[in-house]
């Protein structure tokens, strides 16, 4: 059949017969169809619809961005299908369509059209299956050879998904930050209990008894509040906070999500084939490419957004486990030195004293169970955030030669290859869409700085645990000196411990500060370019913000 459809080229002398049946031939193996094979041996496309036209005496149609269907046309087809049937519905009004097809006289077409449209009288029109393909591909938003989830309303969607997870995750990081408020709370309470305990073990009830019972009700209300303040947290640290983290290649490959129970599930298309090559020719696609492809970067950037959230929720939980932890160990410092204090010896403080130090020690316990997942998150978001610093930015992805190139000797500047009929027009829109990528682009470099600096804080919450279970290790070995062989023993371990932690606690606080110092939006001041993409960029204004404005 393709052998006689184009035996108008062999007529024209653009091809021999022989060339002909040799094309057609190797299409059978290719994934190449016939049609591409001769538009690569240079048969102009002209010359192909012609070849169509005269076949099947039926206009022809190219690809063009103007071919456009009503959405509700393409929502009633599957336009997944439709790329492989090659035929496609250009519009439809009571009994009658109009359908692009590469095949006009084909029954199966024909009969395939009715069924899915409705209508008996079916108008075609002649098209390369090239052309049909990249003619839906637009209509579903989608640069050429993408999946479905490449169109700009589908990667919204993801992106929506991504922006509920983030408030999921502050929401998160706030009850944690309650949680450890309540904390200290608890801690100042059984500060006060343990005075007026003290206070009664030492003086009876005498003349101090108002201060005993006035200290002991505001301890036990303020343990309870305390509490109150702390069993949320304590739920939502329970639930462990999944970030999983796909490998993006620059547009090439496309984030989906797919809602399964009660929250989306996150996955990435396989890259797709020429999706590289086609990015590289950057100044050759069309706006609207252009706007899919920064698109897609935007979705990459919100998923990097949302790891981050993920991991300085995780380090926000170890750091609710390490003021649970703080807790603790007062408790239990507290607890055997009431115990060793000979004068306190009966046995109703005796198992008062032993009940204190049980209790530590499950706080304690639970504090150390909280800490170690977030070291592993303190580390997976160290090491992201030094590989995402490796990335080139929008910038050099997009505009490597006007990037990169230095001024000339005439004094010209780099600027973005703006044409005057380019302005304002499509062009500003495509530019909207880069200035919200680069937006994007930079809240993730705040994010990077966010966790680094989470990471930080994360660290001093290692020394602050360590400086207490030292300090208290120490304050029992002085007072009760080695005079115990085993006690000593518990007493020199909890020092051991204490400076463990805090030399942990350094080894996280100091590369995060050296690197948080190198990021932007620290102490330097800040040159913002406010562009008007309707003009050439040497004639864009800056703003610049001292550190003090900020």
């Amino acid at each position: 059949m393709l052998t006689m459809l184009y035996q108008r080229l062999v007529r024209r002398n653009l091809l021999t017969d022989e060339a002909l049946r040799s094309i057609v031939g190797s299409s059978k193996g290719s994934p190449l169809a016939a049609e591409e094979l001769l538009l690569s041996r240079g048969i102009p496309r002209h010359e192909l619809l012609l070849c169509l036209t005269g076949t099947f005496n039926c206009p022809a149609i190219e690809y063009e961005e103007s071919v456009i269907v009503a959405q509700s046309l393409l929502r009633a087809v599957d336009a997944e299908r439709l790329k492989q049937a090659l035929w496609f519905p250009l519009s439809l009004a009571a009994d009658r369509a109009e359908v692009i097809a590469w095949s006009p006289g084909d029954p199966a077409i024909l009969s395939d059209a009715r069924r899915t449209l409705g209508v008996r009288n079916i108008e075609f029109i002649a098209a390369l299956p090239s052309d049909i393909i990249r003619i839906i591909e637009h209509n579903q938003d989608l640069n050429p050879s993408f999946p479905a989830a490449a169109g700009r309303t589908p990667l919204a969607k993801v992106r929506t998904f991504l922006a509920d997870r983030r408030s999921l995750f502050a929401c998160h990081r706030t009850t944690l930050a309650q949680g450890r408020t309540g904390l200290a709370f608890q801690r100042t309470g059984v500060s006060f209990i343990t005075i007026a305990l003290v206070l009664y073990r030492v003086a009876g009830l005498g003349w101090l008894a108002p201060l005993q019972a006035g200290l002991l009700v505001a301890g036990v209300l303020m343990t309870a509040d305390g509490f109150r303040w702390y069993l949320p947290a304590r739920l939502i640290a329970s639930r462990k906070p999944h970030c999983p983290m796909t490998k993006g290649e620059r547009g090439s490959s496309v984030l989906t999500a797919a809602w399964e129970g009660d929250a989306p599930q996150f996955g990435r298309s396989e890259p797709v084939e020429g999706a590289g090559s086609l990015r590289q020719g950057w100044q050759d696609l069309s706006p609207v490419m252009r706007r899919r492809f920064l698109a897609s970067d935007r979705t990459d950037y919100a998923e990097e957004r949302t790891q981050l959230a993920c991991i300085r929720t995780r380090m926000a939980r170890a750091r609710t486990g390490l003021a649970f932890g703080r807790t603790g160990i007062a408790l239990v410092g507290l607890g055997i030195a009431l115990l060793r204090l000979e004068q306190f010896r009966t046995p109703f403080w005796t198992w008062f004293d032993a009940a204190l130090i049980l209790l530590g020690i499950a706080k304690l316990g639970e504090g150390l169970i909280w800490y170690l997942p977030g070291r592993r998150a303190g580390n997976e978001g160290l090491t992201s955030v030094r590989q995402s610093r490796r990335q080139p930015t929008i910038w050099d992805a997009l505009f490597p030669p006007a990037h990169r190139r230095p001024e000339t000797s005439a004094g010209l500047s780099c600027r973005l290859p703006v044409t005057a009929s380019q302005s304002p027009g499509i062009w500003a829109t495509t530019g909207l869409a880069l200035e919200r990528t680069v937006l994007a682009e930079r809240r993730n470099v705040m994010a990077r700085l966010r966790t680094i600096m989470a990471r930080s804080r994360t660290g001093l919450a290692f020394i602050r645990t360590g400086m207490s279970i030292a300090a208290i290790g120490a304050g029992l070995l002085v007072s009760f000196g080695t005079s115990s062989p085993a006690w000593a023993a518990l007493y020199g371990a909890m020092v051991l411990m204490g400076g463990l932690f805090a030399a942990d606690g350094l080894y996280w606080h100091l590369p995060a500060e050296r690197m948080r110092k190198e990021f932007p939006y620290c102490y330097c001041d800040v040159e913002i370019t406010i562009p008007d993409y309707g003009k050439p960029g040497r004639t864009w204004g800056t703003a610049v913000f001292s550190h003090d404005d900020l």
